[in-house]
């Protein structure tokens, strides 16, 4: 961690390197005002760096080179060199090249913010057909750190604004979705998702809303059971704590009737259920959390586009949106922290969300 005062230092991973991650990464730290928030660090190269800042003309990026991150320049972008090996760079086309420097930059970048020379992880999007390598046996970031730092269980979760969508089961195959929810499972994703909707988000008394697995959430039986016998009583338990959890709710009225509004997060069974509807909303602003973590680990909620690489056509908004989130969801841990640390102030900030007036 950086000294008290200073810029929170962000690292980024590359992402796939055929894919829109490089370019997307470009166009965000273009903007000079970036550098005034954070110290970022990208764990690449020059030469690919270079490489894709041909591709982004319009664009003005400037960088510092460096191998050792006690000597980052807190003015301009860091390249911290992970490889200094040509890397054959094909964009739009799925290669075990761009996959293996892909796993490299996240390794040594992951390597770095363990042993705290980092702040906060924002990665580029990777792809799982070439990142299946005998060291990188994950199907996907979440996993991945969820092993490196040592995390009981994580939760997924897609948010834009108030809109926060959680996920039950992640990267699974549909055929496995049932089996796998369980009432355990379900209060694991719970407790994570009320612990971070509390530290990481600022929100006092979190009020929680579950889908059902089934259409119509099981139509009292009729279309399965899960509802009944797995989903309900987890919901059950919870309320018995004390805690404000709602549903089962049928997946489609529910957000198609704007029901998600009423809850400051939503928990979906499966990956599909949550995010079709989460992507639609969200509009290309979206960010991926990884909660449950000790650090702070965010992504962009697109993939690695290569149908656009290397086109000059990438949106950076949702990356350059992770960056700001990031940079909150420290914010908010740091406030978290100092009010648990004092029971003096931690009831005076808890009156003043709950709109009470405060006499100093």
């Amino acid at each position: 961690m950086q000294p008290n005062n200073e810029k929170p230092v962000i690292g980024i991973t590359t992402g796939d390197l055929n894919g829109i991650g490089l370019e997307v990464i470009i166009k965000t730290f273009s903007d000079s005002r970036m550098l005034e928030l954070c110290t970022p660090v990208i764990f690449a190269s020059n030469k690919v760096i270079n490489y894709y800042r041909r591709i982004v003309t319009e664009h003005t990026f400037n960088f510092t080179s460096t191998k050792d991150l006690t000597k980052l320049n807190p003015k301009q972008v860091n390249i911290f060199n992970c490889w200094d090996e040509e890397v054959p760079l094909q964009p739009g086309i799925l290669t075990d090249a761009a996959g293996k420097y892909a796993v490299r930059s996240l390794m040594v970048a992951t390597q770095c913010l363990k042993d705290g020379q980092l702040d906060a992880i924002v990665t580029a999007p990777i792809h799982k057909s070439n990142t299946a390598l005998a060291d990188f046996p994950y199907t996907g970031h979440t996993p991945f750190f969820k092993d490196k730092f040592g995390a009981k269980d994580v939760v997924m979760i897609l948010y834009s604004g108030n809109l926060r969508v959680a996920l039950a089961t992640e990267h699974i195959p549909v055929s496995k979705i049932a089996t796998t929810i369980t009432k355990e499972l379900l209060q694991s994703k719970l407790a994570i998702l009320r612990e971070t909707l509390i530290k990481d988000f600022g929100i006092d008394k979190p009020k929680i809303a579950v889908l059902g697995l089934n259409p119509h959430a099981g139509d009292e039986g009729q279309i399965g059971t899960e509802e009944q016998t797995i989903i309900r009583p987890a919901i059950e338990q919870q309320k018995q704590g004390g805690n404000l959890v709602f549903g089962p709710y049928s997946a489609d009225s529910f957000f198609a009737w704007g029901t998600y509004t009423e809850f400051d997060a939503v928990l979906a069974m499966y990956h599909d259920q949550g995010l079709v509807a989460f992507k639609t909303l969200a509009q290309g602003h979206g960010v991926n959390y990884t909660a449950g973590l000790s650090i702070v680990r965010t992504s962009p909620d697109h993939g690695t586009a290569f149908d656009i690489a290397g086109k000059n056509l990438a949106d950076p908004s949702s990356f350059r949106e992770a960056i700001y989130q990031a940079l909150d969801l420290l914010q908010h841990r740091t406030d978290y922290a100092a009010a648990t640390a004092n029971p003096l102030r931690r009831g005076r900030i808890e009156k003043e969300k709950d709109g009470e007036e405060v006499v100093a």
